[in-house]
């Protein structure tokens, strides 16, 4: 089994940006912005506190140096409700201590299913990563990236059709390459 940050890299690289999922993540990991960090939690509770102190650790860190973290929790939350219930906690927990509006976070599952989606849509590929990953943005980076985006809202329906013409097949041994 390899390193989870290796994984998750080759997950970013190959997948977020090669198959352009995500515009905006190619300028931030060419220019090493992005801090890629490991949560040894074994439940959600610590998971929490780790990503809490990540997010402090990204406030206290400018901008040009870390525009976002990706932490990966490779022991814990493989359930996909209980990932759920631990982002439930971790959004309230960030709110509680004055970060709305000033973060917010993407969340990315091995099991990851968007509400109201078949469960064998490929549409759920695009949230679908090697680990249960928390990624901290900033607010302000990510409304200057919509801005300056022609159709920031097109984007899932447009990741949609990008996975669906790949067809099921090859879709699933992409990602179950990213969990080698």
């Amino acid at each position: 089994m390899s390193d989870p940050v290796v994984r998750v890299q080759r997950w970013l690289d190959e997948a977020v940006i090669g198959l352009q999922l995500c515009p905006f993540a190619q300028p931030v990991r060419s220019a090493g912005r992005i801090r890629f960090t490991v949560s040894e939690a074994r439940d959600g509770e610590v998971a929490v506190r780790d990503t809490l102190a990540e997010a402090v650790q990204l406030l206290d860190t400018s901008s040009e140096e870390v525009a976002t973290t990706l932490v990966i929790v490779p022991h814990a939350l493989q359930d996909f409700h209980a990932f759920l219930d631990a982002l439930e906690t971790l959004q309230a927990l960030l709110a509680e201590g004055g970060a709305d509006g000033v973060l917010q976070v993407a969340t990315f599952h091995p099991d990851y299913l968007f509400a109201g989606e078949e469960p064998d849509a490929v549409s759920h590929f695009t949230n679908r990563a090697p680990h249960p990953i928390f990624h901290l943005l900033r607010e302000a980076d990510v409304e200057e990236a919509v801005a300056n985006h022609s159709d920031a809202a097109g984007i899932p329906a447009e990741n949609m059709a990008r996975l669906e013409a790949m067809g099921r097949a090859a879709v699933l041994q992409k990602w179950q390459a990213f969990r080698q």
